[in-house]
């Protein structure tokens, strides 16, 4: 299968790995070309165009950082809505707005090709390990289809509605992960001035009721001050604040997150660590 990815980012670059181990043909593009590089050695092309990638593609795939990243690969002048064709399959796997993936979704019907929101859960290790969550939304049919291709990247893939619903799904998997980041950030800033053995409360938090995907992955890395991304700060920043935005519209408060969307807001914005991973929270009490 001719398969165009754009976005040859930490998660990005994972799922093209697990692509290519399936022999598929993989054309990527990357704003930063360098950044393709690692993939390009595994087999896969380039493109020098979001337009060009799309005129040799069967799929689309894009996972880039920001809604308006995702804007100007679909809409822009060399942007794939430019080389579209009726048979095409787009799927954008960026963490988006949902009224985006809507926008998205009504201007691939005009053009006769079909659509899927598709975001995903799970972090580096998930992109590298082929374990992703993903989230689906978009025509029903397409998604039975690919649901052999989507197995191949992730362990689970489920479908809850029209065009944009895999974003709100999304919204709903980043509101937790807020209320779980705060958790594992305070209870090792209470664990550490108790005087508490650090390695041995992650063991046993482990062993209980506590136990969660967040602390699991992230406490290890933070205990050996590895802050490199799983996943990047200021794009959790971006996605609390689409939340908090489809919150607003739906007339619901989420106070929890509004106060998590206030904390990586300092730190990325005060403190300028966007480019740090999520487990960088804790920089806020501690100081490497």
């Amino acid at each position: 299968m001719k398969i165009g990815f754009i976005g040859t980012g930490v998660m990005g670059t994972g799922i093209i790995n697990n692509l290519l181990a399936h022999h598929h043909d993989i054309i990527v593009f990357n704003r930063t070309a360098a950044k393709a590089d690692s993939v390009l050695e595994h087999g896969a092309k380039w493109a020098e165009t979001p337009a060009k990638l799309t005129e040799q593609s069967d799929i689309i795939i894009t996972m880039v950082g920001f809604p308006q990243d995702v804007e100007e690969v679909y809409f822009g002048d060399n942007g794939i809505f430019s080389a579209l064709h009726k048979g095409q399959t787009i799927i954008d796997m960026t963490t988006s707005s949902p009224a985006l993936a809507k926008k998205i979704g009504q201007q691939a019907e005009l053009l006769g090709v079909k659509a899927l929101d598709a975001p995903v859960s799970g972090g580096d290790i998930g992109a590298q390990n082929a374990t992703l969550t993903i989230m689906v939304g978009g025509d029903q049919p397409t998604f039975t289809n690919l649901k052999p291709l989507f197995q191949q990247i992730g362990h689970s893939a489920h479908y809850f509605g029209t065009y944009g619903s895999g974003q709100n799904a999304k919204m709903a998997n980043q509101i937790m992960i807020a209320g779980t980041m705060t958790g594992l950030t305070e209870m090792l800033v209470y664990a550490k001035a108790a005087g508490l053995d650090l390695q041995t409360v992650l063991k046993t938090l482990s062993e209980g009721g506590a136990a969660n995907w967040s602390m699991e992955n992230y406490v290890p890395r933070i205990l050996k001050d590895d802050y490199t991304p799983g996943f990047f700060a200021k794009h959790f920043l971006k996605d609390l604040r689409i939340a908090l935005d489809e919150a607003r519209q739906m007339q619901i408060d989420l106070p929890s997150t509004r106060l998590a969307t206030q904390l990586y807001d300092n730190l990325v914005n005060q403190q300028g660590l966007g480019d740090d991973g999520t487990q960088a929270l804790i920089k806020l009490w501690w100081k490497s």
